[in-house]
């Protein structure tokens, strides 16, 4: 365990940890599994996640029992909607079991970052899809790396457990009705920050 993190003090960010895991797809398939120490990646600079938003991603957390297992909330449902999301982008589907697996993973080797029970915090684990092919046309990508990543952190909201209070502002929209609002991608986060940024200005913790 980490002596240097103060678990019961852990804001909700990014914090740097041992591993990542990833797979590339490639020619039709899904590759090996490749475990990597970097926390960056290669990309050509007109691949599809940068142009045309072939970008999904998931959030879901490890916890380490009063029993000292460390357990993964909801792993399958968050497999089923990364799957979902690349089918509407049409993206290359994650099977489950490879989800399953790069997510495990990707725990198990940074179990040292899982917070201890009581301490209010968790690890976070964040899955993306990102289209690597280059393209100037509007078309999807034919090549794809799926990356699990992970860090420690703190609850989402500075007041926990405790109610909070949601700005509504109705001068935005953050997705359109038959557009991507129903899969998880970057790009409906993208809209969502003007608003965000104005009620945090006004001191709410998340906006509507």
């Amino acid at each position: 365990m980490d002596k240097e993190l103060d678990w019961s003090n852990l804001s909700f960010g990014y914090l740097p940890t041992d591993y990542n895991v990833r797979c590339y797809y490639r020619n039709g398939k899904w590759g090996e599994i490749e475990v990597s120490s970097s926390d960056t990646i290669n990309m050509h600079m007109a691949a599809t996640a940068l142009h045309y938003g072939q970008e999904i991603f998931e959030g879901l957390k490890a916890f380490r029992g009063k029993d000292g297992k460390i357990r993964i909330f909801r792993l399958e449902e968050n497999a089923h909607r990364i799957a979902d999301s690349a089918k509407g982008i049409r993206m290359a589907q994650i099977p489950e079991d490879l989800f399953r697996e790069m997510v495990i993973k990707c725990v198990q080797l940074n179990a040292r970052f899982v917070p201890p029970y009581g301490s209010g915090a968790s690890l976070y684990i964040r899955p993306l899809e990102i289209g690597m092919t280059a393209r100037i046309g509007v078309k999807p990508a034919n090549e794809y790396l799926f990356i699990v990543m992970v860090s420690p952190v703190g609850p989402y909201f500075k007041e926990g457990f405790k109610p909070t209070n949601i700005c509504i502002m109705r001068e935005f929209d953050r997705v359109a009705p038959r557009g991507t609002g129903r899969w998880k991608v970057g790009g409906n986060y993208a809209a969502s920050l003007e608003a965000g940024e104005r009620a945090h200005e006004l001191g709410y913790s998340a906006v509507l």
